[in-house]
């Protein structure tokens, strides 16, 4: 009976080489994104992920790239479509040739010709407040200083920190 054969009738056939385990969550991630990012015309979603150290932190924080268009055929000579915020849009057309070798270099090849810019608002992140935090149980404080290894206690207080600071279950976001 061949590796493919099941070897009953109702059951999936056998893949060739075994299974490859556990993968790592990071190995999926982009290839959740890759059909969403191309859909909007990104063929790599690391140009929209690492933007900020394409182009670097104060041309990241007034700008985003939205799409990348090419000439029918063509995988070269493109034109990078580049959300801006109000009055930086200027300045983003005066360091134009910096910021497509940047972007060149980031792809390898000549990708990107030119930009076009488009005014709008940039998503915003929101951040969460830190909690205050609150002073340890006693019971957990005797029960730290018990701990002999000062790295590990320093790990453990942080860990109980941590969770004195929530409440209720943990919400996966």
């Amino acid at each position: 009976m061949a590796e493919t054969d099941s070897p009953r009738r109702g059951t999936a056939p056998r893949a060739v080489g075994g299974g490859r385990g556990a993968r790592a969550v990071a190995e999926l991630i982009p290839a959740v994104g890759d059909k969403a990012f191309r859909r909007f015309g990104f063929a790599q979603n690391a140009v929209v992920a690492r933007w900020a150290e394409i182009v670097g932190e104060q041309y990241a924080r007034y700008s985003t790239p939205e799409t990348i268009t090419f000439p029918v055929g063509k995988k070269a000579g493109g034109t990078l479509k580049v959300v801006v915020t109000g009055s930086f849009a200027p300045m983003l057309k005066h360091v134009e040739p910096q910021v497509i070798e940047r972007v060149n270099r980031f792809f390898g090849y000549a990708a990107v010709a030119r930009l076009a810019l488009r005014h709008g608002d940039l998503p915003t992140v929101q951040r969460r407040a830190r909690p205050v935090e609150q002073p340890l149980a006693p019971e957990t404080e005797s029960t730290l200083r018990t701990v002999a290894d000062p790295d590990l206690r320093a790990t453990l207080e942080s860990l109980a920190r941590a969770l004195s600071a929530t409440t209720g279950p943990p919400v996966v976001r």
